[in-house]
C-alpha cells in the first residue's frame, strides 16, 4: 500500500491540531496516520531589507576618527584622576567626552558659516565615535542587526552579510582601506589581552554579544574576517519547536533523555545548529544543578543566564604567548584536554564541551564513563552513524599508543545518544534555508565487527526530518522521569509545518 501524501487534506484524519495531550502533542497524531499539516505553497518572499543602506543619514568617517582620537586623548588623561568603577563607568565618561567633542563640532560649523547639525545627524554621529572607542567601529551596526547570522569580510571593501531568512547580500565598507582593517583589528585585539600582528597571524576571540570572531592577516592576500552571530541564545527543547528544528514528539523524547541523565553527543556540519541545540537540552538541567561548560571561544553563554543555571562553571581555553614553555608549547596555553582533567576535580554532576576537536574527546569520553551521566558535546560529522569514524581520528591524532579498537570501545562505553542536526540551504536555487533533527541514534554497546552497536530511535522521514522508527532498550529509564510511551507510536512525527523545500528529499 502506498504511503499516504505527506501534505494530504487534514480532513481525512480527523485531527485536531490545536487541542493538546497532557504530552503536548495535538490530538489525533497518535497512530501512524501523518499530521494534519496545511497545504503544502511556497515561502513567501522576505520584507525585510539589508543593512547596508541601514542610515539614511551619511557619515564621514575622517570626522569621526578625529572626534574619536580627542575623546581618547581626553579619556587617557581622565582616567589618570578619575574614580572609575568598571568598564560601565569607563563607558559613561566616554559618553560625556564624545558629546562634549560633537558640541564643539557643530559650534565650528556654525561659526565658519555652515548648517548646524540635526539631532539625528549628532545622534548618529556619536554612536559611530563610541563604536569607535569602544565597539567595533564600522561593524558595529551589522553586529548589531538581529537579522544578520554571518558577516564575512575579504578585505576592506568587500563584505557580505548572510541573513537568518538564507538571503546572501553585499554590505558596506568597513573601513577606508586594509592597513585600516588591520588596524582596527589589532585595536579590538589589543583591548582583549590578544595580539595580531606578522609574528601572530591570526585571531580568534568572542565579541561582547557573544558573536565569534576569526581574523587573519599576513597569510592571506587580503585581511579575512568572519564573524558568526549566535542570533538565539535563551532557548528551551519548545523554543525549538517553534523555529521546526524539532517536533513536539522529538522534544518531549530529549527532555526525557535530559532528565534520565544520558550523555548526548551533538553532531552535524559546521552552521547547522549544534550550539543551539545544545543550549536547549542544557536547559533542561535542573537550575541548581553545578555543572560545567568547556570551550575554545565561549559560545554557549550559559554563565551569562544566571536566571537558568546560577551555579554554572564556565570555562575557556587560553591561547599561549610568544615564549616557548619547557614542553615545547607557548607558555601561559591551557588547552580543551587539560581544562575536562581540570573539571573532573570541580565537584560537577556533568561536563558540557562546545565542541570537541582534538585529544580531548579521550578525557570527555572517560568523563561521560565514569560520572554521573548527562554530559554532552558537539563534534562535526555528517550524520550520526559518521560520529564515530570522527571519534575514533580525534582519539587517534594525539595519543601515542591509542588503538581504534580502543577508541571504538571507548565510545560505545559512554554514549548513549547520538543526535544529528541538518541543516539544507537553497538560497542558490531561490529558496530558504532549514535546520532540523533528522536522526537519534541510541548506543548500545560494542557490537559486531568491532564497532559499536547502535538503533535508529528517530530517522529521516518522507520530507528528511526525524519521526519515531524504533523503541529505545532504555525506555524504562525515560519512564522514570514521565516520558510516554505512546509517543513513540506516530511514524510520521507531529511536525507543525512542511518543509518548503524547492527539491524534494524523495
Amino acid at each position: 500500500m502506498p504511503e499516504p501524501s505527506l501534505y494530504a487534506d487534514s480532513s481525512h484524519y480527523g485531527g485536531t491540531p490545536d487541542a493538546a495531550s497532557p504530552g503536548g502533542i495535538p490530538h489525533g497524531w497518535l497512530g501512524t496516520t501523518p499530521p494534519p499539516y496545511p497545504a503544502q505553497h511556497a515561502a513567501e518572499p522576505s520584507s525585510q531589507t539589508g543593512t547596508a543602506a541601514a542610515s539614511a543619514i551619511p557619515l564621514d568617517y575622517t570626522q569621526v576618527r578625529a572626534i574619536q582620537q580627542l575623546v581618547a586623548d581626553k579619556l587617557a588623561a581622565r582616567l589618570k584622576t578619575a574614580v572609575i568603577r568598571g568598564e560601565q563607568d569607563r563607558q559613561e565618561l566616554g559618553r560625556m567626552l564624545i558629546a562634549e567633542e560633537i558640541g564643539r563640532w557643530a559650534d565650528k560649523r556654525v561659526m565658519v558659516g555652515e548648517p548646524p547639525p540635526t539631532p539625528a545627524q549628532e545622534r548618529v554621529l556619536a554612536e559611530a565615535v563610541f563604536a569607535a572607542q569602544f565597539g567595533l567601529g564600522r561593524l558595529q551596526p551589522l553586529v548589531d542587526d538581529e537579522n544578520i547570522e554571518n558577516i564575512e569580510i575579504n578585505g576592506f571593501d568587500q563584505v557580505w552579510l548572510s541573513y537568518a531568512d538564507g538571503r546572501l547580500e553585499p554590505g558596506p565598507r568597513v573601513a577606508d582601506s586594509d592597513e585600516d582593517l588591520i588596524a582596527e583589528l589589532q585595536q579590538l585585539a589589543a583591548r582583549a589581552g590578544r595580539s595580531l600582528s606578522t609574528a601572530d597571524p591570526r585571531l580568534h576571540m568572542t565579541l561582547a554579544d557573544g558573536s565569534r570572531l576569526a581574523a587573519m592577516i599576513a597569510t592571506v592576500p587580503r585581511p579575512q574576517v568572519v564573524i558568526r552571530r549566535h542570533r538565539v541564545r535563551d532557548i528551551d527543547l519548545d523554543g525549538l519547536v517553534d523555529l521546526g528544528t524539532v517536533d513536539p514528539v522529538l522534544a518531549q523524547f530529549l527532555r526525557a533523555c535530559m532528565r534520565a541523565r544520558k550523555n548526548i553527543i551533538v553532531t552535524g556540519q559546521q552552521n547547522a545548529g549544534k550550539t543551539t541545540l545544545i543550549r536547549a537540552l542544557a536547559h533542561e538541567i535542573h537550575p541548581m544543578e553545578r555543572f560545567a561548560t568547556i570551550e575554545k571561544e565561549y559560545e554557549l553563554h550559559l554563565h551569562d543566564m544566571p536566571h537558568r543555571h546560577p551555579r554554572v562553571v564556565a570555562m575557556q581555553a587560553r591561547e599561549g604567548n610568544s615564549e616557548v614553555a619547557a614542553d615545547g608549547r607557548p607558555a601561559g596555553e591551557v588547552n580543551l584536554r587539560e581544562l575536562v582533567v581540570d573539571a573532573l576535580r570541580l565537584n560537577l554532576s556533568r561536563i558540557i564541551v562546545g565542541e570537541v576537536r582534538g585529544d580531548e574527546v579521550v578525557p570527555m569520553l572517560q568523563a561521560m564513563t565514569t560520572g554521573e551521566g548527562g554530559s554532552l558535546c558537539t563534534i562535526h560529522a555528517r550524520s550520526a552513524k559518521h560520529a564515530f569514524e570522527r571519534i575514533v581520528t580525534l582519539c587517534l591524532s594525539g595519543r601515542e599508543g591509542m588503538t581504534d579498537v580502543f577508541g571504538y570501545r571507548l565510545a560505545a562505553s559512554a554514549i548513549d545518544l547520538i543526535v544529528n542536526i541538518r541543516m539544507i540551504d537553497e538560497t542558490h536555487l531561490g529558496g530558504g534555508r532549514y535546520r532540523f533533527v533528522n536522526e537519534v541514534y541510541e548506543v548500545n554497546g560494542m557490537g559486531e565487527g568491532g564497532r559499536p552497536a547502535t538503533t535508529a530511535i528517530f530517522g529521516p522521514g518522507v520530507d528528511g526530518r526525524a519521526v519515531p522508527r524504533h523503541n529505545p532498550v532504555c525506555l524504562d529509564d525515560l519512564r522514570r522521569v514521565g516520558f510516554e510511551l505512546d509517543l513513540l507510536s506516530q511514524r510520521y512525527g507531529a511536525w507543525r509545518h512542511p518543509l518548503h523545500t524547492i527539491v524534494g528529499q524523495r
